[in-house]
């Protein structure tokens, strides 16, 4: 049942996490809403590295942040962005498939360094760290989209722009 429950939800994240990225501005990249404020593209990057985290959730026990490289150069375009969305959402699809509820059950572990973040089932650490942080930033995007008046997709219905308002 467990299962069933993350697959549902899943699947449903990632295509409305798709949509969103279907709507991405190649000409707005660089720009940002504010000078504390991530860079469109560094933000498409950082929404569609997390399915590495979530990735990372069903390879291992633990993930320790001190060993992954915080920075990477900022997607450039929509095309990249989705080329790497698509090929990361398919392992990420195939490895809940495989995934039993024993799997789900075990403790998971985000570290950095010899400092726990959280130890949790794995179940919860998917749905927290990896599901809501997608979620989180997918929302700051279409804000972003909103303010460069870029028509939103409906995540859990339709948007003002799809209805005509």
């Amino acid at each position: 049942m467990v299962k069933q429950l993350i697959l549902g939800d899943a699947r449903h994240e990632l295509a409305n996490t798709r949509r969103i990225l279907e709507s991405l501005p190649n000409e707005h990249m660089t720009w940002k809403p504010h000078l504390k404020s991530m860079t469109l593209g560094s933000l498409t990057t950082h929404l569609v590295n997390l399915l590495n985290w979530q990735i990372a959730i069903f390879l291992s026990p633990e993930l320790d942040l001190s060993t992954v490289p915080m920075k990477r150069e900022p997607l450039a375009t929509c095309e990249e962005a989705l080329e790497e969305f698509d090929v990361n959402a398919a392992k990420l699809e195939k490895l809940l498939d495989e995934c039993g509820e024993d799997e789900l059950a075990a403790e998971w572990t985000l570290r950095n360094s010899d400092h726990v973040i959280f130890s949790q089932p794995r179940a919860l650490a998917f749905r927290t760290f990896g599901l809501s942080h997608m979620i989180h930033h997918r929302a700051q995007l279409g804000v972003y989209l909103r303010l460069l008046d870029i028509p939103l997709p409906g995540m859990y219905g339709p948007t003002a722009d799809e209805k005509g308002i």
